[in-house]
């Protein structure tokens, strides 16, 4: 994840400032391109993945009417009370019914691993241990 985030940048700008609508426009020779450039993973497939996910993200914003409803559809936050941070998981059951529904809609990469940290960083799932101090 390290690796990820420390190129976060050089993601931002090959990928149109994470822009949708520019994302889901891509050309083949754009995202060979961006592919070849020094800051961003270098498989073809997550690559190419990026032009599929984001047109059928722009579906599930017309469908829902925002990708924000359809996220919160299943869920209302959930709060857990882990003793130790080992025992929070990397995946959940619901994080694999979002994977499942988001694969049939024609995303990619978007295993229920990745959908639980989602998950964290969206705020659906609260996984402080009891002894934090941000719970």
């Amino acid at each position: 994840w390290q690796i990820i985030l420390n190129k976060r940048e050089d993601y931002r700008e090959a990928f149109r400032q994470f822009s949708v609508a520019e994302c889901a426009v891509l050309t083949d020779d754009e995202l060979e391109e961006i592919r070849l450039q020094t800051g961003v993973v270098k498989n073809k497939l997550k690559i190419r993945s990026v032009r599929s996910n984001a047109i059928a993200f722009q579906k599930i914003q017309i469908e829902f009417g925002s990708f924000s409803n359809y996220i919160w559809g299943f869920s209302e936050p959930i709060v857990n009370s882990w003793e130790e941070e080992a025992d929070v998981p990397a995946q959940s059951d619901l994080s694999e019914l979002i994977s499942k529904d988001l694969k049939k809609r024609g995303f990619k990469f978007v295993g229920p691993v990745i959908m639980y940290s989602f998950m964290q960083a969206i705020g659906m799932v609260n996984d402080h241990v009891r002894y934090c101090d941000f719970k």
